[in-house]
């Protein structure tokens, strides 16, 4: 079903948090949209169990979990080297950035992506280095709670969940 099919249902909307600029946000939606070309699904500003927060975090259908660091600017890279303690929590770790940002100020042992609000294009793929099968249970119900959390919120705003997984 459609939402033009049905002219009396509003599509849902997720609320902007705010920490993301304009440049930013397109960076997320079209990484994300290449992720699911990928067969992912993917959550946004996700609190990791350290306490951090990942830009996206990525899950497939066969458990693999990939964290993309957005990076918007040359500055935006430089001011923010918390990046490095993702990797605990993933099993590919990526940057994302755009066209304007040289590629060459990237680590040489993650992925990178370039991205615009319509699509992104993988330059470098990440390596592999596999979570450990507690870490990988704890990363998928995060990511399934956090997923259900948000998705109730939207469907009922004035919930008590409405902001839990954003503290």
């Amino acid at each position: 079903m459609s939402f033009a099919a049905k002219p009396n249902l509003v599509p849902l909307q997720v609320p902007p948090d705010g920490r993301q600029s304009e440049n930013a946000l397109r960076i997320a939606r079209g990484a994300a949209r290449l992720l699911h070309a990928h067969g992912f699904s993917v959550i946004s500003e996700l609190q990791l169990p350290s306490g951090r927060r990942a830009d996206l975090v990525a899950l497939n259908a066969g458990g693999d979990i990939w964290i993309v660091e957005i990076k918007s600017s040359v500055a935006d890279y430089r001011a923010d080297q918390k990046w490095q303690d993702y990797r605990a929590h993933c099993d590919r770790l990526f940057f994302a950035t755009s066209l304007e940002v040289p590629c060459e100020i990237f680590p040489p042992d993650t992925g990178l992506m370039v991205a615009d609000a319509f699509g992104a294009q993988m330059i470098c793929d990440a390596p592999e280095h596999r979570l450990a099968a507690a870490t990988r249970k704890a990363m998928m119900l995060i990511f399934a709670r956090t997923a259900a959390l948000r998705l109730q919120s939207l469907i009922d705003p004035a919930g008590p969940y409405a902001d839990m997984d954003r503290n």
